[in-house]
């Protein structure tokens, strides 16, 4: 427990009766989770205090935690302190505006790369902001309020990030905090139902990917989804990369990608592996993460192809280098 920086951070807040909070753009669960629980527990615990959470997009299939607060003007935001949770690099903050706040935190669990915060608490060892939430509240608790609402945002980012307790990053402090929120009283059962029931066409789409899916002579899988094909599924960004985890159990296929069109002419690209990193991989485009989930961008088919070859150049020197893999 990074006791010494929570501290600061707890003591940077109580300076500001205007607080803004951030997040990454394309948010996913923890993003979500990690930003709108750490609102909660500051509005409770200190009522007088004027909390948003501010950002300038949304995630459909995250619609069931409801809306987020309107951006407010240029004054507020001058006289305000920034939290930005979850989000690595200053380029990645959905709303750029956070940078004329009066001061910056940075609440982050990927591996530091740019500290762009005045106060910046990075702690790569964690499985997701979120947990870094929840240790920041189990931390101050004498001074800090918490409740079944805060608690189901945190525990759902926890959830997500972690893929469900699954990942190596994963520990018994994890599991520790995670059984504290749920005695808060969350029901798991709803948070579940939203989370991962699908509509029927999403499974059609997954019958596309095992069907049309390809595999590189080392085991790298991946699959390509154009526009035209997120039209004909009726897709959503949020649906389309769901792919990547169609193909996470794959015996010898150690490195996963999918690649999703966007509408700008750029293509977003889900980076997920077992055993060997690719986070380094995901930096040479424009991306990057944590060791075996990352994200990128690639700009054309061409680069696309680059990509798919250096990862299974990356993949067939590990299977080399190391015995024991499945």
């Amino acid at each position: 427990m990074q006791k010494e920086k929570i501290t600061e951070v707890l003591n940077t807040i109580k300076e500001y009766d205007r607080i803004i909070i951030f997040r990454h753009f394309r948010p996913d669960g923890d993003a979500v989770g990690s930003t709108k629980g750490l609102a909660r527990i500051l509005k409770l615990s200190f009522p007088n205090k004027d909390i948003r959470v501010v950002n300038n997009d949304y995630s459909e299939y995250l619609a069931f935690t409801g809306g987020e607060d309107s951006v407010p003007d240029e004054e507020f935001y001058k006289s305000a302190l920034a939290i930005v949770v979850d989000t690595a690099t200053a380029s990645r903050v959905s709303d750029p505006l956070y940078k004329t706040c009066d001061k910056v935190i940075k609440i982050d669990h990927h591996i530091p790369v740019d500290s762009y915060g005045d106060v910046n608490w990075e702690d790569a060892t964690k499985s997701s902001a979120s947990e870094m939430i929840a240790e920041f509240y189990y931390a101050c608790q004498d001074e800090l309020k918490i409740d079944s609402e805060a608690a189901e945002y945190i525990y759902l980012g926890m959830v997500t990030d972690s893929g469900r307790f699954r990942y190596e990053s994963v520990n018994g402090d994890t599991m520790r905090y995670a059984g504290m929120l749920l005695d808060q009283g969350i029901n798991t059962e709803l948070l579940y139902a939203n989370l991962y029931m699908k509509d029927f066409g999403l499974y059609r789409f997954e019958a596309y990917v095992y069907s049309h899916m390809k595999i590189t002579e080392s085991g790298v899988a991946y699959i390509y989804i154009d526009e035209k094909l997120q039209k004909k599924f009726g897709l959503s960004t949020e649906d389309a990369s769901t792919a990547v985890s169609y193909m996470d159990a794959i015996k010898g296929s150690l490195i996963w990608m999918a690649f999703i069109e966007n509408g700008d002419g750029t293509t977003r690209v889900r980076l997920r592996s077992r055993f060997v990193t690719v986070n380094k991989l995901a930096e040479k485009y424009s991306g990057g993460g944590h060791a075996c989930a990352a994200g990128a961008t690639v700009h054309s088919k061409a680069e696309a192809r680059k990509l798919i070859k250096e990862a299974d150049a990356h993949l067939k020197e590990y299977k080399e280098t190391h015995e024991g893999w499945l």
